[in-house]
């Protein structure tokens, strides 16, 4: 287990070197359903961001000082669920208030980010990993950013081939994939560099 100093190889690892969207391929719904404008993208990556951080902190906490202790550790997928759920809803009132025009932007898949695997997957390798509080906050921190970093350049990279001369055939979701997985094959180069 890492220690305190080493919170910037935690957040390296989380934020490239492990990206939850190019290397584990976890929460490629919204990737794909979502990215293919910047704007839409970006506000998708800060939403996912928020409550990737929240649900993984309140998580950690019910999971050390509620479950744990009662030896309810068969209850913390229900657990996670209900707290990432909890988040969800509650961005989604101030998204929907503040700024209607995103809201409608993100139509199905704001209220998908309670189901985004990418969030369940950060609350549960928070804790298999035996991350203490602060390196479970910047682990968090981390693979959030990570996936707002993808999706926005993925977004860009979309806005800019909707103008290439591509065949018919490979318009839309196709080259979608393909870009996907050279992005991929991109991050690829940072695996094993370092590990948790």
């Amino acid at each position: 287990m890492l220690n305190e100093a080493n919170l910037g190889l935690i957040f390296l690892s989380a934020f490239i070197v492990n990206n939850i969207l190019l290397i584990r391929f976890l929460g490629l719904c919204s990737f794909f359903g979502i990215s293919t404008q910047i704007k839409a993208s970006l506000g998708m990556g800060i939403a996912v961001i928020f409550v990737t951080v929240m649900a993984c902190s309140i998580s950690w906490i019910v999971y050390y000082h509620l479950l744990l202790p009662f030896h309810l550790e068969y209850l913390r997928t229900v657990a996670f669920i209900l707290t990432i759920a909890s988040f969800v809803q509650f961005e989604e009132i101030i998204i929907k208030k503040k700024l209607p025009a995103l809201y409608k932007a993100f139509g199905i898949y704001l209220p998908l980010i309670t189901t985004n695997c990418a969030i369940l997957a950060s609350a549960f390798l928070g804790i298999d990993y035996k991350l203490s509080f602060i390196q479970n906050l910047i682990f968090s921190i981390g693979i959030s950013s990570g996936y707002c970093l993808v999706i926005v350049l993925f977004a860009g990279i979309r806005e800019e081939i909707e103008f290439s001369p591509i065949p018919e055939n490979f318009r839309g979701v196709p080259i979608a994939f393909i870009t996907a997985g050279l992005m991929s094959l991109a991050f690829l180069g940072f695996k094993g560099l370092f590990k948790l």
